[in-house]
C-alpha cells in the first residue's frame, strides 16, 4: 500500500505534460483533455493510497482519463454515435499501454501542446499563462505570482485564453516551421517560468516542485531538438542547467535559504555546470545575442568562481547592462543594481534601486535588496524598515527565515 502522499503528488506533476498531450491527441480539445486529466488525478488520489502503485503512472492516467472523457462525451450527447476510435479500450490493459508509451515519441506531443497554448491569436502574456496552467499544471496563484498580478486578473487571463483557443478550433498537429519560429519566444518564456517556479520553491516545497525544474530542462532539450541552431534555445537550456547545478547548496538542513556568498560550492553539480558552460559557448559562437544567452553568461561567471570573493562582478555588471537593453524591466534593473553594489559601491547601487520603488512595491526581493544595501551603507534604521516590508511579502517559510536572520543581525549590532 502507498501511504506517501508526497510520492503521489510528485507522480501526478511529472506525468501531467505527457498525459495531457496524449489526451489532447485523442480528444482534439484542450479543455476536454485538461478536464479528463484532472478527473484521472482525482481517481488516482482516491485509489493509489490503498492499492499497489501502477507500474507506469502516466499510462494509468492516460487510460483512466481517456475513459472518463469518453463517458463525459456520452453523457453530453447520448444519441450521438461515437467514432470507432473513441470506443473504450476494453482490450487494452495498463501494461500494454505502458509499453506503447515507452516506445512512443511523446516529446513531439508535448511540444505540440506547448505550441497550441502559444497560439498567435493570444497576447504573449495569455500564451505563457495558458501553457503554465495546461502543460505544467501550475495553480492560478503560482502563475499570478510569477507575473506580479492578482489571482483574479490571472484567472480572467487564463479563461480568455482557453476561450480563444477553443473558438479557433485549433487542430492538434505539428505547427509549420514558420509558425514554430513565431511562437518560439512564448514557448521559451513558458519553459523558463516553469523552471523558476520550481527553482524558487522553499526547501519544504522542493520535494513537490523539484519535478518542475526537471520537466523544464527536459522541455528545453526537446525544444533544442527542433531548433538546434537557435542561440536563444541553447542559452535557455544552458541557463537552466547552470542555475539548477546549485540546487543542493541553496538550503541548509533546517530549510533556511543559503545565499550565494555562503553556499558550499563543493555541493554544486559540476557535470551540470560543464554542460551549461558548453551550451553557453555554443550559443555565443552563433553570434546572435539574446537575453537567455546573457543570463547564461552571468550564471557561468558565478559557476566558475572558486569562491564568492573571486567572482568577476565587473563583467557581470556589464552583462546586466547589456541584458537591460533586451529586457528593460524593473527586475533586471534590480539585479543590475546588485551587481553594481559588488563591482563598485552599495551607495551607487542604492541610487539605482530607489527609482524602482513604485514598480516593485509588492516584490519581496526589492525590499530585501534595499534592506541589504542600506545595511551595507550603515543606515540601520532604514534597513530594518525595508527588511520588515520584505518580511510581510515573503511567500515561503524559507524567505521569512532569511529576512528574520537579517533583522536579528541588525538587532545584535552586526
Amino acid at each position: 500500500m502507498i501511504h506517501d502522499a508526497n510520492w503521489i503528488g510528485t507522480a501526478l506533476k511529472a506525468a501531467r505534460p505527457r498525459a495531457v498531450a496524449a489526451l489532447l491527441r485523442y480528444f482534439g480539445n484542450v479543455e476536454l483533455a485538461e478536464e479528463a486529466y484532472q478527473e484521472a488525478c482525482l481517481k488516482a488520489l482516491d485509489r493509489w493510497p490503498t492499492q499497489v502503485p501502477p507500474r507506469n503512472p502516466t499510462a494509468w492516467l492516460i487510460l483512466v482519463g481517456r475513459n472518463v472523457g469518453i463517458d463525459g462525451l456520452r453523457r453530453i450527447a447520448r444519441e450521438t454515435h461515437l467514432p470507432e476510435a473513441m470506443a473504450p479500450p476494453v482490450e487494452l490493459i495498463e501494461d500494454e499501454l505502458a509499453e506503447s508509451i515507452d516506445a512512443a515519441s511523446y516529446g513531439d506531443d508535448v511540444l505540440r501542446l506547448l505550441f497550441i497554448c502559444c497560439h498567435p491569436d493570444l497576447p504573449a502574456t495569455q500564451q505563457i499563462a495558458l501553457a503554465l496552467r495546461v502543460v505544467s499544471g501550475l495553480s492560478v496563484a503560482e502563475i499570478a505570482r510569477a507575473f506580479l498580478v492578482s489571482e483574479a486578473a490571472m484567472e480572467q487571463r487564463i479563461t480568455r485564453a482557453k476561450r480563444t483557443v477553443g473558438q479557433a478550433d485549433v487542430m492538434f498537429e505539428t505547427p509549420s516551421q514558420s509558425a514554430r519560429v513565431q511562437r518560439l519566444a512564448a514557448v521559451s518564456a513558458m519553459i523558463y517560468l516553469t523552471f523558476n517556479n520550481g527553482y524558487d520553491a522553499s526547501s519544504r516545497e522542493a520535494g513537490h516542485k523539484q519535478p518542475l525544474c526537471d520537466e523544464a530542462i527536459r522541455l528545453g532539450r526537446l525544444l533544442l531538438q527542433l531548433f538546434p541552431d537557435e542561440p536563444e534555445v541553447l542559452g535557455l537550456l544552458a541557463l537552466m542547467r547552470l542555475q539548477h547545478s546549485r540546487a543542493v547548496a541553496r538550503f541548509d538542513t533546517a530549510g533556511a535559504i543559503v545565499l550565494l556568498e555562503d553556499q558550499d560550492r563543493r555541493l554544486w553539480d559540476r557535470a551540470a555546470i560543464a554542460d551549461g558552460v558548453a551550451l553557453t559557448h555554443r550559443a555565443f559562437r552563433l553570434r546572435r545575442l539574446g537575453p537567455y544567452q546573457l543570463q547564461a553568461a552571468i550564471a557561468t561567471l558565478h559557476a566558475r568562481a572558486r569562491n564568492f570573493e573571486e567572482t568577476d562582478w565587473g563583467q557581470i555588471e556589464q552583462l546586466y547592462r547589456a541584458l537591460a537593453d533586451f529586457e528593460p524591466t524593473p527586475v533586471v534593473a534590480l539585479n543590475h543594481a546588485v551587481a553594481v553594489s559588488r563591482a563598485r559601491s552599495p551607495e551607487e547601487a542604492f541610487a539605482l534601486v530607489e527609482p524602482l520603488a513604485s514598480q516593485l512595491a509588492t516584490y519581496f526581493y526589492y525590499h530585501a535588496v534595499r534592506g541589504h544595501l542600506l545595511e551595507r551603507i550603515g543606515r540601520d534604521d532604514e534597513a530594518r524598515q525595508a527588511y520588515a516590508a520584505s518580511l510581510g511579502m515573503a511567500t515561503s517559510a524559507a524567505e521569512a527565515t532569511q529576512i528574520r536572520t537579517c533583522l536579528d543581525r541588525l538587532k545584535r549590532g552586526r
